[in-house]
């Protein structure tokens, strides 16, 4: 999987089509990630223990992949990912400007 946790992504449908938001976690079996402020779902939680309240807590659910796109740091455009080989091993590089992520 080409997205890693940290990096920017634009994510390109569902309900939050068009928001810029950072990866908080990725499942690269899944082909899903984690993305901040992306997705919530709105989850009925019960008290723990007497006498407290029960609650509504929003949680982020992960998204597939193939619904969000890299935002290059160093141009700050939406881009593909591609890999260049060095003696150092497998860098990511963005589509549009070339250089390395």
């Amino acid at each position: 999987m080409k997205i890693k946790k940290g990096d920017t992504v634009l994510i390109i449908s569902g309900k939050d089509k068009g928001k810029k938001a950072k990866v908080l976690e990725s499942f690269p079996r899944q082909n899903k990630i984690i993305v901040e402020g992306i997705n919530l779902v709105k989850r009925h939680r019960r008290p723990r223990r007497e006498r407290e309240k029960g609650q509504i807590v929003e949680v982020p659910k992960p998204i597939n992949v193939s619904n969000v796109k890299l935002v290059c740091p160093k141009c700050g455009r939406p881009t593909r990912l591609g890999y260049r080989l060095t003696e150092k091993g497998k860098h990511r590089i963005c589509k549009k400007c070339n250089q390395e992520i």
